[in-house]
């Protein structure tokens, strides 16, 4: 029975979503059946009033998980840089928590160093590098678009990885 990772790169005004699929029984072979199902982004406009931008995060999350169905979240740790912004990206975590502990679902979380050294092997990695990871470990044509859903993806790819 194939299984499902959802990868989360938490904003508020951008909430990256990344899902991959595969099958437990073949996770570690040398060439595993690891399948990008979908990836994009919940946006929520900037002149909105906050109590309406964290509805449209938990709508949205809770459309994106009865979608796709997940079997478990990774979600990328809250790294500080700027006082004011952290705040935001604090408050949509919470929304973000919610959810997931209202649907019952278990998560992991991943420090921007731990996902960048999961994909490149190097936790100063540059964002350009991990996204080439990303297109490359997962067959893709070219790099997902935005950067937000391509940053999901690696969050989920670091999930999956650290599987026991």
């Amino acid at each position: 029975m194939r299984k499902r990772i959802l990868g989360l790169d938490p904003g508020l005004a951008i909430l990256g979503f990344g899902i991959l699929e595969y099958d437990p029984a073949t996770s570690r072979d040398l060439n595993p059946d690891l399948e990008v199902v979908d990836f994009g982004v919940i946006q929520t406009p900037a002149g909105t009033e906050m109590g309406s931008r964290l509805c449209t995060l938990y709508e949205d999350l809770n459309s994106v998980i009865e979608t796709y169905r997940p079997d478990s979240v990774s979600i990328e740790k809250l790294f500080f840089y700027r006082m004011g912004n952290t705040i935001l990206v604090a408050q949509a975590r919470g929304v973000v928590m919610l959810v997931l502990a209202q649907h019952k679902l278990p998560f992991v979380e991943f420090t921007p160093a731990q996902i960048k050294q999961a994909l490149t092997g190097y936790g100063n990695a540059d964002k350009k590098d991990v996204q080439e990871a990303v297109q490359r470990e997962l067959k893709l044509e070219k790099l997902p678009r935005p950067d937000d859903a391509a940053d999901a993806l690696a969050v989920a790819m670091t999930g999956w990885f650290r599987l026991d």
